[in-house]
């Protein structure tokens, strides 16, 4: 157990870093795109790792127990353990305390903590949602937006208190409607949200708008006092948001309600830590080994099954949102399916497998003399 343990603790580390490191660099490139504030940034970094953290504890533990067992058979020292009776139901048991405690801790994180985490980062990124693109304009520079579209330019900008307004002057936007160049002047500007839509404007006041090519008759000029040009579309933020709030509800909150998203969200966080208690039984197969073998055989089936394994579960959810598996299936059958393979390797490295494929043709012979 202490080798399971120092494995373990060494494997998150890797993992971990691992992990982090790439969130970290995609975090930094998504925020230089989007314009998110480097005060902000941090937060989302810690809310992803804690959403991360109960598949990097499921892995480093299930390749902890291959190597520790790998090690054990390596050193002769699980073949000396086998002869006093000692096999792999009692190494199953001995890593007991590692996996129960761990078991518990990626229960509180799927079912606590990482919707915790979720709905924080959900409320950060609506905050610089409504505030995005046109949030942070540089004065005196031509800035493109939803990728070319629009060129803004504003020659002075200042952002009051309230984070979700932003104040131009001497305003100059081009854009493209209906196929034909939209060009508009304005005095001043204000970005603000419509409370009841949720929709973001930018209100333009004292300028003129130019729809269509100079020289075309069917150029058109507008003078106004003000007009409110939309930047998102509520619409697609409620879209967005629909998905994201079951994640970040409360695993209590989503027992009293119905739907597949709610059976597929609830069942997903119970199947981390259930399948910690079944990949734990699997390591200590995958972990036995010759002496004169190689450890890297069974390491390397380990991360195969893993992600086949977590895949299988991801692909089942999106299945069940999609109405194309039925609730009382729902991700079960992954973990069934899995306990199934556990059971045959089980039988095979005892050679039971063997014995239970010789009596299959002896039972279909019995029934075909007696018919």
């Amino acid at each position: 157990m202490r080798n399971v343990s120092v494995l373990f603790f060494a494997m998150i580390f890797i993992i971990g870093l691992v992990v982090f490191g790439n969130q970290f660099v995609l975090m930094v490139k998504e925020s230089v795109r989007q314009g998110v504030p480097i005060q902000e940034l941090m937060p989302l970094i810690g809310f992803n790792m804690i959403r991360d953290v109960p598949i990097i504890f499921s892995l480093s533990l299930f390749l902890a127990i291959i190597l520790a067992v790998s090690q054990l058979y390596k050193n002769s020292e699980a073949i000396v353990l086998n002869s006093l009776g000692l096999g792999d139901k009692h190494f199953m048991v001995f890593i007991q305390p590692v996996v129960v405690v761990s078991v518990l801790f990626i229960l509180f994180l799927t079912t606590f903590a990482v919707p915790w985490a979720k709905e924080q980062k959900n409320l950060i990124v609506e905050e610089t949602k409504n505030a995005s693109e046109f949030s942070f304009i540089k004065e005196g520079e031509f800035q493109e937006f939803k990728d070319g579209e629009i060129v803004f330019y504003a020659s002075e900008s200042s952002t009051p208190d309230d984070a979700q307004e932003q104040n131009m002057e001497e305003i100059f936007i081009y854009a493209s409607a209906k196929g034909r160049p939209l060009i508009v002047l304005a005095s001043e500007a204000t970005k603000y949200t419509d409370p009841d839509t949720h929709s973001v404007y930018l209100r333009l006041r004292n300028g003129t708008r130019y729809h269509g090519i100079p020289s075309s008759e069917n150029k058109s000029i507008l003078e106004f006092d003000q007009y409110d040009l939309q930047i998102i579309s509520g619409e697609i933020q409620e879209t967005e948001v629909i998905y994201t709030e079951i994640e970040g509800r409360s695993t209590l909150d989503l027992f009293k309600e119905t739907g597949r998203e709610v059976s597929a969200e609830i069942q997903w966080r119970f199947s981390q830590p259930l399948s910690v208690l079944i990949l734990s039984a699997l390591g200590v197969l995958l972990g036995k080994a010759s002496p004169r073998g190689g450890k890297g055989i069974g390491l390397l089936i380990g991360v195969v099954v893993f992600m086949l394994y977590n895949n299988g579960l991801l692909m089942a959810k999106s299945a069940m949102e999609r109405g194309e598996i039925d609730p009382s299936i729902g991700l079960w059958w992954i973990h069934l399916l899995v306990i199934f393979l556990t059971f045959l390797l089980y039988q095979f490295r005892y050679g039971r497998l063997s014995t239970y494929l010789v009596k299959i043709p002896a039972l279909y012979n019995r029934e075909k003399i007696n018919a």
